[in-house]
């Protein structure tokens, strides 16, 4: 986290890869960035500490290979978002915005299971176990 207590961006991050952010409501949301720059997830849940929000985004990454999505039609306007369900089917992560093709969304998921894949673990001072609100097994 920076010194005005905002952020939190991994190691090397740069322009791209994971952020945990505090929101106005004072929990902590996480994004996950192309390295271009541009917001290709966020998390829907929101978390109590950023490093909730780290573990969160680590059980993600663990299971990327066999995360599956929802594709549904956004309710107000035109477009298509994706979801990934965690526990008791509640969005764990979603896309970052609407796609106007059904095609382009299943894309956009497809190029963000490769990109969490690719991310590295967050350093940590001390182990951290998985929260409840992560799938618990790995489909492969």
């Amino acid at each position: 986290m920076d010194a005005s207590g905002r952020g939190h961006t991994a190691a090397g991050a740069g322009r791209g890869g994971f952020r945990a952010e505090r929101a106005p409501d004072g929990r902590y949301r996480w994004q996950l960035k192309a390295p271009n720059g541009r917001v290709v997830a966020v998390t829907a849940a929101a978390y109590e500490t950023a490093a909730e929000a780290e573990r969160g985004f680590d059980g993600l990454r663990v299971v990327a290979d066999g995360l599956t999505a929802r594709i549904t039609h956004v309710r107000d306007g035109i477009g298509w978002v994706w979801v990934v369900p965690g526990s008791r089917n509640l969005p764990e992560v979603r896309s970052s915005r609407a796609y106007e093709r059904y095609a382009t969304c299943q894309n956009a998921f497809r190029r963000f299971v490769v990109l969490l894949a690719k991310q590295p673990a967050l350093e940590r001072p001390e182990p951290m176990e998985r929260g409840p609100s992560l799938r618990t097994t790995d489909v492969r």
